[in-house]
């Protein structure tokens, strides 16, 4: 079975140069053009922006490109996240889903990226101190305003997706959290349920699938370790060198079994990738043309586990 390339999302993290107040070079633009048009060309619909990389200017750079290239914006779909309020350059101070603060950063977005409408807003990470009418009534106000089109969460679990969703009059559609072969904490949950090893019995992977709420993985490439980085542990290894035999055995990268091995689940996870190097990318898309078996699949669940399932 082949899995439709659009479902793998190229994420805009790496775009703008460095974490500081430096202007935009001549080279980050020419870079970041590179890219997207290489993830168009391997077939990428979707792009992931957040309002704090590179402190705007990956969004900035993005829309500069959009500006040049305006026919692009029919092609694709752009998402962006709010709500991490930053102390400094480098830190995050805190948390903010006031009305103001989130009104002000989808405002801040669409003059970055230079387009009328942000296809879908993602909640960055949950606000503790959230007041859930108030979010909702700001969320429908951008949506009726025509700003945003769909509304979507990172970082959160069953619980408080099914908490914001019932004050919403329409649905969360996506949630982009970290998973990988080497974070597979999600994945983790339903299969060690009632077990001395189970969680809390959240399994937000399958309350996202009943709710048709999508799921994006950040951090889908495992920081290379599987594909040429540095392994830390003896389950790494043996999975770096299980990724390898696969690699040869389907005749594709390593990044593309990695890869594959999201695709393969039955959530229709849609890896997030942030690679910015346009053959590195390219070796990703391959994954799209990849349907691990299932005892492959759970071959390197278990080696990268280190252990074998209950």
């Amino acid at each position: 079975m082949q899995r439709a390339r659009s479902e793998i999302i190229y994420g805009c993290m790496g775009f703008g140069g460095d974490w500081s107040t430096a202007p935009i070079s001549k080279a980050d633009q020419l870079k970041a053009t590179t890219l997207i048009e290489t993830a168009i060309e391997q077939g990428v619909t979707t792009f992931d922006h957040a309002d704090i990389y590179t402190l705007g200017k990956a969004e900035e750079v993005f829309g500069n490109v959009l500006r040049t290239q305006p026919a692009l914006r029919d092609k694709i779909q752009i998402q962006t996240k709010c709500g991490i309020r930053f102390q400094s350059e480098t830190a995050p101070g805190r948390y903010d889903f006031s009305k103001a603060w989130i009104e002000a950063s989808v405002d801040g977005s669409l003059k970055r990226l230079q387009i009328e409408q942000i296809d879908t807003l993602l909640l960055h990470r949950p606000d503790a101190l959230v007041e859930v009418d108030e979010l909702a009534e700001t969320l429908s106000g951008l949506i009726d305003s025509g700003k945003i089109k769909h509304v979507g969460v990172s970082n959160m679990n069953r619980f408080q997706i099914a908490l914001l969703q019932s004050s919403l009059p329409f649905p969360i559609t996506a949630n982009q959290l970290e998973i990988s072969l080497l974070h597979a904490d999600l994945i983790k949950e339903g299969l060690f349920f009632n077990t001395g090893e189970s969680q809390n019995g959240a399994d937000t992977l399958a309350f996202c699938q009943a709710n048709r709420v999508s799921i994006q993985a950040w951090g889908s490439l495992a920081q290379g370790k599987l594909t040429g980085g540095t392994a830390t542990s003896e389950a790494e290894m043996k999975t770096a060198e299980l990724v390898q035999q696969l690699a040869e055995e389907y005749r594709c990268s390593k990044e593309a079994i990695v890869i594959a091995w999201l695709l393969r689940h039955p959530a229709q996870i849609a890896p997030v990738l942030g690679t910015t190097n346009p053959a590195r990318l390219t070796a990703c898309m391959q994954a799209a043309d990849i349907w691990l078996t299932r005892e492959h699949w759970y071959q390197l669940l278990i080696t990268a586990l280190g252990k074998p399932l209950p």
